[in-house]
């Protein structure tokens, strides 16, 4: 007898135009942006601040540096670093290294020779792009101490027309070539006649490799593959309603999955635009979704709060932009409400993982997520199609626990990887029988809809209770003088460990609301156990560049203020 799970009672909430199950293909990443280019080669691909580049122009961009990718000895399979911000070079490389059957590996441009040292060597890559501002703050001799061959460096500007003025954002920038690397400008020229013979690309075939974090060890490559990301570039697009019209906002970093899945994959899939803009700045984020006309976008719900809480968010003509999902973090209620009431946009809520290629539960457009009655979360959406996901027990996760009992989020479908690079013993544990154990605590109601509560590592024991910090958070986002707020446990001689808020106020707000008001405000709304027993005011919660809160920095800051306070 099939479980509850296996039933599905949520493709009852799809839309019309969702199918149950969208149709497996042979279709690729790779495949989906050159066809893309093949039958609108004059579309806008990318808007790069005010200008324009089309498919056509990023695909020959492409068949360029690919052959440059041939002649410095990339093969199918191989590896090839991006260091990049979300510039129009990260779409270049990409297909490039794709047209050559080379597998992406995405870092944050913010890591440093010791964090890029063990990514280049996990990986066994054989070229480094990055940006020349990215290289001058490097000493590239780490590389020595890696299998790269060739560095090759582009500039932020070099996408701009000729005597353009810069945005303020690359104010003070110059092209500054760096000794010791290729150019890819010069790559272009020197290859401009291009041309790459495809080698045979499958869905089975691994696109990028995305490094996680991991809740232990050191971080591991999940392998997304074509196949992956063809699929959820499909679910974006009927979940979303993805038409001709619409105008993807590349809020999201290209290195992270959402900005690979939900921007660029989208986009390519669809034919339509993706507004890069280097990196988040709430104000030009304002300015371009009015200029582009922007439509759709996944972004952090810290994005969200910033555009919130930036002047021009009123000044800004926003009402195209209907599909305003939000992913990556919990999202609280109160949150939604006001970025609502001031803007007339509601956020849909998204949740997914870099081993589910982004999303894996989703809010159907047009659709309202429901509240959970009992702790007041914001449902993360729906599953996708074509997959089945279950609650299990959290002691063992062998255990199917029944609708609206708690315990870990797992996963299987067409969106899940097929493992993380060169670690099968951590492939072992996190996938299961084509189950992906998330790490994540949610569960499902009757109709449905599932409720993301937190992760298992940050859940708190305060005098035997177990608390889920979202849940703290929810209440203390309703106080009107909050911005940000991150709940953490701390050590505690008598209840063993107890809640510690971090909140960030509004502008205006400074000194005007203390920490006693904030805990005598949980008070009054959460059980004695649960309210934060110590509140500590910041200018900001320290958080990833794709906006997850950095709960363990928190921790950290708490310990060495505790050290101090004794010694």
């Amino acid at each position: 007898m099939a479980s509850v799970y296996e039933k599905r009672p949520w493709l009852k909430h799809y839309p019309a135009w969702v199918p149950h199950d969208l149709e497996i293909t042979r279709d690729t990443a790779m495949g989906d942006f050159f066809e893309s280019a093949t039958h609108k080669p004059e579309a806008a691909a990318v808007f790069y601040f005010d200008h324009a580049l089309s498919y056509g122009d990023i695909a020959r961009y492409a068949d360029s540096l690919g052959a440059a990718l041939r002649d410095l000895g990339v093969r199918k399979g191989d590896r090839l670093i991006i260091v990049l911000q979300n510039v129009p070079q990260f779409l270049i490389a990409t297909y490039a290294a794709w047209k050559l059957g080379a597998i992406v590996v995405p870092l944050n441009p913010m890591y440093k020779e010791k964090e890029l040292t063990y990514f280049c060597q996990d990986s066994g890559a054989k070229i480094f792009v990055t940006l020349e501002e990215v290289a001058r703050g490097l000493d590239l001799a780490f590389l020595k101490e890696t299998a790269v061959e060739k560095v090759i460096t582009s500039s932020a500007l070099d996408f701009l027309p000729k005597g353009a003025e810069p945005s303020s954002m690359l104010g003070g920038m110059k092209k500054e070539r760096i000794p010791g690397t290729l150019d890819m400008l010069d790559l272009f020229e020197t290859y401009r006649k291009g041309g790459v013979e495809i080698p045979s690309l499958g869905p089975e075939d691994v696109a990028y490799l995305t490094y996680t974090s991991g809740t232990t060890g050191p971080p591991k490559g999940a392998m997304n593959t074509h196949g992956n990301i063809a699929f959820n570039a499909r679910v974006y697009r009927a979940m979303q309603k993805i038409e001709e019209r619409d105008v993807v906002l590349g809020v999201a970093p290209l290195f992270h999955v959402t900005g690979e899945v939900a921007h660029l994959a989208v986009a390519a899939l669809a034919g339509i635009p993706v507004v890069l803009f280097y990196r988040f700045d709430p104000g030009e984020a304002l300015r371009l979704i009015e200029r582009w006309k922007v439509t759709v976008t996944v972004a952090s719900i810290t994005v969200y709060i910033a555009l919130m809480n930036h002047p021009d968010i009123q000044k800004r003509n926003l009402s195209g932009f209907t599909k305003a999902y939000s992913g990556g973090a919990p999202v609280s209620e109160a949150i939604v409400n006001q970025f609502e009431k001031l803007t007339g946009l509601y956020l849909y809520n998204v949740y997914g993982m870099t081993e589910t290629n982004s999303p894996s539960h989703i809010t159907p457009w047009k659709k309202r997520a429901p509240v959970d009655k009992e702790s007041g979360a914001l449902s993360v959406g729906v599953p996708v199609p074509n997959c089945v996901m279950k609650i299990m027990d959290l002691e063992e996760g062998t255990q199917e626990l029944p609708a609206g009992e708690v315990g870990e989020i797992v996963d299987s479908g067409p969106i899940v990887i097929p493992g993380y690079w060169q670690k099968p013993e951590e492939t072992r544990h996190a996938i299961r029988n084509g189950w992906l154990f998330t790490g994540d605590v949610g569960k499902m109601d009757d109709e449905g809809w599932f409720y993301l509560v937190d992760r298992k590592k940050d859940m708190i024991v305060a005098s035997g209770y177990k608390v889920w910090p979202r849940d703290v958070e929810d209440v203390i986002y309703q106080h009107p003088g909050v911005k940000e707020t991150a709940v953490v446990g701390v050590p505690d001689p008598y209840r063993g460990e107890t809640v510690k808020a971090f909140v960030a106020l509004k502008d205006g707000m400074e000194g005007t609301v203390t920490p006693e008001d904030i805990i005598a405000f949980c008070k009054e709304r959460m059980a004695a156990y649960k309210y934060p027993r110590q509140v500590e005011i910041v200018s900001e919660i320290p958080k990833t560049l794709t906006g997850k809160f950095l709960r363990r920095t928190l921790r950290e800051k708490d310990q060495s203020h505790s050290q101090k306070n004794k010694g």
